[in-house]
């Protein structure tokens, strides 16, 4: 045996130990939170309510105008010409009349998705009844 061949049969044991001893070693998922609250990986499974460990995104929804506010990314999302818009800034009409409004956690960045639910939800009005009876 000359000494290339021991010296890649040496290389070859370590690769070899060192893939035993790292497949015996359990590496659970950890979730990492990154910035704004944006979780990579972890959490409940796809189907479990977003909300605790996997939402990723925390929304106004402001019932008597139907407008959504994404507060990380200072946007807001409202229906109008037929389709949901995006902006930074709201129409003048719109803005006058946005009242109040209901904190939202979603796993999505197109809050509108959920819109006929929440429209169900928290129809307009409903947020000043329950402040009264308090």
């Amino acid at each position: 045996m000359n000494f290339k061949t021991c010296k890649g049969l040496t290389v070859f044991l370590l690769i070899a130990l060192l893939a035993v001893f790292t497949a015996g070693c359990a590496v659970k998922e950890v979730g990492v939170q990154i910035g704004q609250g944006r979780t990579l990986k972890g959490g409940p499974p796809p189907h479990a309510p977003a909300h605790g460990y996997r939402a990723k995104y925390m929304y106004r929804y402001y019932p008597s105008a139907m407008i959504y506010f994404d507060i990380t990314r200072k946007v807001y999302f409202y229906f109008a010409g037929g389709a949901w818009r995006v902006s930074v800034s709201l129409p003048a009409n719109l803005k006058v009349r946005l009242g109040d409004h209901i904190a939202i956690e979603m796993d999505t960045d197109k809050p509108y998705r959920d819109f006929e639910k929440h429209k169900a939800k928290y129809p307009p009005g409903q947020l000043k009844k329950k402040k009264k009876k308090k």
